[in-house]
């Protein structure tokens, strides 16, 4: 079976929150994600995810399931080996731009953020993410 991560040159990939509840609620590209996280466990790959796209997953599984599911699933979350990044001014600043320049949701623009700070593609199936292929690289789920 191929990989995703055929034409990714980094070691490094960053997660938005569409990647991890596709994983968490095993959706359509999940596979792909169990891979990415796969060779990261192995070393291979490096995975990041901002505080800010952490946070979505959290209330998305709070919203649609309670409290208890959205604990559970940070819980595991915390567990993957996933790098949180917090954001600093420049990714703050960074992410405002993608915000401004292309009218997204704030966890898109911090995921784009992060993702063009260390020069890496974003992992996602969320199609709002095509008007950033530009700037950035997008990784999609499959």
């Amino acid at each position: 079976m191929s990989t995703p991560f055929e034409p990714v040159t980094s070691r490094q990939l960053v997660l938005d929150s569409h990647a991890m509840l596709s994983y968490f609620e095993g959706e359509p590209g999940a596979d792909f994600v169990a891979n990415a996280l796969g060779m990261a466990e192995q070393g291979g790959l490096e995975c990041m995810m901002t505080i800010v796209n952490w946070g979505e997953v959290y209330y998305s599984i709070l919203r649609t399931k309670g409290e208890k599911s959205a604990q559970e699933a940070t819980h595991v979350l915390d567990q993957l080996p996933i790098e949180i990044v917090n954001m600093d001014m420049n990714l703050v600043r960074s992410a405002s731009h993608f915000r401004e320049k292309f009218h997204m949701a704030n966890g898109h623009c911090f995921a784009a953020s992060l993702a063009q700070s260390q020069s890496c593609p974003v992992m996602t199936g969320d199609l709002a993410f095509r008007r950033l292929e530009e700037e950035i690289q997008v990784l999609w789920l499959k």
